[in-house]
């Protein structure tokens, strides 16, 4: 079965990044814009990893990332926040409330790889035969 990862960000472009920088592995990956929107994505189906953006409008990844610890069946899903260098600030919080990895925006493909893969296991797809 694929591995199911979930990202969160209000940039297309980093959605987009994410899912070629993961081309090569046996993974489904679902998108979401805001925290509100990824919660509402989690309730159809639980992911196998999360990627968060620390800032995005509606609910930002604080505040989901404070929702997600808050809440049993969801405090065990393996997090990397997204970050940017203006989120110095909120570093520390973000530390406190337990998250796997973080990601420094801007990042390459090979760099998100090696961040998710530091987290969890990925498989290289099998070609059908």
């Amino acid at each position: 079965m694929p591995l199911h990862i979930l990202v969160i960000d209000d940039s297309k472009a980093v959605r987009l990044l994410v899912k070629k920088a993961l081309n090569a592995f046996d993974c489904t990956i679902s998108e979401a814009t805001n925290g509100f929107t990824g919660l509402f994505a989690m309730e159809r189906a639980l992911p196998d990893l999360l990627l968060i953006d620390v800032s995005m409008p509606t609910m930002n990844g604080i505040e989901m990332l404070t929702m997600l610890k808050s809440n049993p069946q969801l405090r065990e899903i393996p997090v990397i926040m997204l970050t940017a260098s203006t989120d110095h600030k909120v570093l520390p919080q973000v530390t406190t409330l337990g998250v796997n990895a973080m990601l420094k925006k801007p990042f390459t493909e090979a760099a998100a790889a090696e961040t998710i893969r530091a987290v969890v296991t990925l498989k290289p797809v099998t070609p059908a035969s």
